[in-house]
C-alpha cells in the first residue's frame, strides 16, 4: 500500500521493526541508526505511544524534592512549612501535593489570634526596648546643658514655633504657643536665661471648646507655676462635628500661650540672632 511519507511507503513495516526495538530498550537515536530513518517527525510517528526504556529518563532534580514535599505533607505540614523546609515554591509544592488530604488545622481560630497576638506583643516589646535604649543612649550624648546650648537652643525654637513679623503684618512681639509641656520649659528656661522676668509675662490657654477647659487651665498653670486666677481668659476653638479628632482624652491640654509684655526689643534680638544662625549655617554649604 502506497504511503504518504516517501520513501517511506512501508510505513506499517517500519513502524514494527520500530515498536520491536522500542520494546527491546532501543533509544530514539539507537532506532534511527538501525532503521536509517533521518527525518525526526517520521521517527517520533514509527515509535508513537510507546514508552521510552527507563535508562533514556534523563534523571529529575526535582525527584527528591517532590519526595520530600509529599513526605512532609503527609505529615501535617502547612505550604508555608515546606516552603521553608526544602527550599522550592509554593506553587510547585501545590502540584506536588494536590492529591494528598488537606491536614488537620494545628491550631482553632481562637488559638491561631492568640498566637498571633502574642508573636505581635513580643515584637513590639522588643521595638520598645531598641527605642529606648536609641533614646538613652542619644540622651548620654547631649551631656550637660551650658549656657551657650539653651540660648542657640531658645532661638531656633522661638523662630521655628513663635509669632513673626511679617511683612504684610508687622507684629515685633514676642509670643509663644506650644502644646508640648517640656517645650514651654525649654522656652522659659531660655527667658530666664535672658533676664526676662517672670512679672513681664502673659499666659493664656487655648482649647477645643469640647474640652475639659477647667482641667486645662489648672494644669498649665500648675506647669508654669502660677495660680488659675493669674491666666488671662482662655481662648475656646469652636468644634467642627465633621472632624474627626485625635487630641482627645485626659491627655489633651490644648496649648499654653505665652506672651512677653513690652517684647519689641527682644523680638528684634532674637531675629537678628536667627539671622546669623542662617548666615553661618548657609556658609557651611558651600
Amino acid at each position: 500500500m502506497a504511503h504518504s511519507y516517501g520513501k517511506y511507503a512501508n510505513f506499517e513495516g517500519l513502524r514494527e521493526q520500530a515498536v520491536a526495538l522500542r520494546r527491546r530498550g532501543y533509544s530514539l537515536r539507537q532506532i534511527r541508526d538501525e532503521l536509517k530513518i533521518f527525518n525526526n517527525d517520521i521517527l517520533n510517528q514509527l515509535v508513537k505511544g510507546e514508552p521510552p526504556p527507563e535508562w533514556t529518563k534523563r534523571p529529575d532534580a526535582k525527584d527528591d524534592l517532590r519526595a520530600k514535599a509529599r513526605e512532609l505533607r503527609l505529615q501535617g505540614w502547612t505550604y508555608d512549612q515546606i516552603e521553608a523546609e526544602p527550599g522550592c515554591s509554593k506553587s510547585s509544592i501545590s502540584l506536588w501535593v494536590r492529591d494528598l488530604p488537606k491536614p488537620e488545622p494545628r491550631y482553632t481560630p481562637k488559638e491561631h489570634r492568640e498566637l498571633m497576638q502574642a508573636g505581635l506583643a513580643l515584637l513590639r516589646n522588643a521595638q520598645d526596648e531598641e527605642r529606648r535604649r536609641v533614646k538613652q543612649s542619644a540622651a548620654r550624648e547631649i551631656g550637660e546643658l551650658t549656657d551657650r546650648d539653651l540660648f542657640m537652643a531658645g532661638i531656633a525654637l522661638y523662630w521655628a514655633e513663635g509669632q513673626k513679623s511679617k511683612p504684610y503684618q508687622r507684629r515685633e512681639s514676642v509670643t509663644f504657643v506650644n502644646s508640648d509641656p517640656a517645650v514651654i520649659h525649654v522656652f522659659l528656661a531660655w527667658l530666664d536665661l535672658l533676664g526676662v522676668a517672670r512679672e513681664r509675662l502673659g499666659f493664656r490657654v487655648m482649647i477645643h471648646e469640647s474640652a475639659d477647659v477647667a482641667g486645662a487651665e489648672q494644669y498649665w498653670a500648675d506647669l508654669v507655676g502660677i495660680d488659675v486666677a493669674a491666666l488671662q481668659r482662655t481662648t475656646l476653638k469652636k468644634h467642627n462635628p465633621k472632624t474627626v479628632r485625635k487630641n482627645i482624652g485626659e491627655g489633651y491640654h490644648g496649648c499654653l500661650v505665652v506672651r512677653v509684655r513690652q517684647g519689641a526689643e527682644l523680638y528684634c534680638r532674637t531675629e537678628g540672632w536667627w539671622s546669623a544662625i542662617a548666615a553661618g549655617a548657609t556658609a557651611r554649604l558651600r
